[in-house]
């Protein structure tokens, strides 16, 4: 990449953290219903075509935390001599203590919103084609295997099964709320039970 292309990743990263910065500020303000696309776009000073480039929905702005990037980028990064499942686990961790006080506070915003508004519990269920297909490329990248490999599939079918499967039981507000110590134990809960993946799930 060059200096060029390199500025403009950069300009294109920070437009899309102040649109999610403005839009978790408006649903914390105003609520989650009465905010539009045009309210966050005219806060982060872009046009509502522009917003739409970034997410495809409003929805998505709560989803698409960026996560998955950072996840997907330290899985490139683990020692090609590590498991593959020991360097997801090894990735998860990296991932999990990068996070500064107030993207943990943005974490936790979304995913009060997350297990909260219904429109957003139905994109999730939309959004896991994508999830599984990002895994499944990290996968064949790693092994060396086409993403359509049937066994590439389906390892990457049994992973992400594993990490939702763990962070099901969070997908409600407890009665305390959501608070940043509750998404770092889904972290360490995911990393528990890719454990067990990685061990044979002993039952």
């Amino acid at each position: 990449m060059n200096e060029q292309e390199s500025l403009r990743e950069r300009k294109k990263a920070r437009t899309r953290a102040s649109l999610r910065e403005h839009a978790l500020r408006l649903f914390r303000e105003q609520g989650y219903q009465a905010t539009t696309v045009e309210q966050i776009a005219a806060a982060a000073e872009v046009s509502p075509s522009t917003f739409f480039r970034y997410f495809p929905t409003k929805e998505d702005v709560v989803i698409q935390d960026g996560m998955d990037t950072r996840l997907f980028a330290a899985f490139d990064r683990q020692p090609a001599g590590l498991g593959t499942v020991a360097a997801l686990r090894a990735s998860l961790r990296e991932v999990a203590g990068s996070f500064s006080c107030g993207e943990m506070d943005q974490l936790r915003e979304a995913f009060t919103l997350q297990v909260t508004v219904p429109e957003i519990r139905a994109r999730i269920l939309d959004d896991t084609s994508r999830m599984m297909q990002l895994m499944t490329e990290a996968l064949a990248k790693r092994t060396g295997r086409e993403p359509d490999d049937l066994a590439v599939r389906t390892f990457a079918g049994a992973m992400f099964g594993v990490m939702t499967s763990a962070s099901l039981p969070y997908h409600r507000v407890p009665e305390g709320g959501v608070t940043s110590t509750l998404v770092t134990d889904m972290f360490e809960r995911i990393d528990e039970a890719l454990g067990m993946f990685e061990a044979g799930l002993p039952l």
